[in-house]
């Protein structure tokens, strides 16, 4: 299959589509994400087993969210049972090897865990999960370490799964040829790909920090979390739509009719 080479400033129009894809219909998209947090939040009842199973499914979720994207081009109603639509309506072999591909998911984020675990001290970190208020220097230094470990860490494991999921569900690809698939389009993109990701980083993190710090040096932090959250669930809803301008970009060409056309005006 073609892959297509992108310039470095594509990465910004895939924030630009997002944007686009997310106003065509905002209520659905945020009804989607807000189901998926709810169901990785309902796994946690269920601990260990849970979470394994979350992972698993995550080819099919990835699918299934980027499915109500092409529905909400075409216009057409996307009902929260989206999700697994992959499980029900793509041919039991690809079935199996969404599922196999979860399957290495997990094995490779279990893997990310125990090596990331021999650089972060897990017990300084579990008060500042469970505390409403850390200020102690050595915890926020420790958790800061954890997120820059954890991200190098996941580097290679986004590589393998940005696009292999899509690959084998609307592709028809082996698990290896997808995956290898997944890892030559992010190279050869890598630059488009580095923009992508310094900007969401900044929309991500900078601005809900500098949010933070600002309202707190003016005394009012709780008016912070009212206006923070809103904004990060909004602009985390907008990332996930871009997942479908990074796919249609990369992969797809004017011919495919099963990836349908994604505005380039946001």
């Amino acid at each position: 299959m073609h892959i297509n080479k992108v310039s470095p400033q594509t990465g910004y129009l895939w924030i630009r589509q997002g944007f686009w894809l997310f106003k065509q219909n905002p209520f659905t998209f945020l009804m989607l994400v807000f189901l998926y947090i709810f169901v990785v939040q309902l796994s946690m009842f269920l601990p260990i087993i849970g979470f394994i199973l979350i992972l698993v499914l995550s080819p099919v979720f990835s699918v299934g969210f980027l499915t109500a994207c092409q529905k909400v081009i075409r216009k057409e109603r996307v009902a929260p049972s989206v999700y697994i639509s992959p499980l029900r309506e793509l041919p039991s072999g690809v079935r199996k090897n969404l599922l196999k591909l979860g399957l290495i998911y997990t094995l490779l984020i279990l893997m990310l865990s125990v090596i990331s675990s021999q650089f972060v001290d897990v017990e300084k970190l579990v008060p500042l999960l469970t505390a409403t208020q850390i200020s102690a220097p050595d915890v926020l230094k420790e958790f800061y370490q954890a997120i820059v470990i954890g991200g190098i860490l996941y580097i290679p494991i986004s590589l393998l799964m940005w696009f292999s999921p899509q690959l084998v569900a609307w592709k028809g690809m082996t698990i290896a040829k997808a995956l290898f698939g997944s890892i030559v389009a992010c190279w050869m993109n890598r630059w488009a790909f580095m923009v992508y990701f310094c900007i969401w980083g900044l929309i991500l993190v900078a601005i809900p920090l500098f949010l933070g710090a600002f309202f707190e040096a003016m005394n009012l932090s709780s008016v912070a979390s009212y206006l923070i959250s809103p904004i990060t669930m909004a602009a985390l809803t907008v990332l996930y739509c871009s997942f479908f301008a990074t796919w249609k970009s990369c992969f797809v060409d004017s011919s495919d009719i099963q990836a349908p056309t994604i505005s380039a005006v946001a």
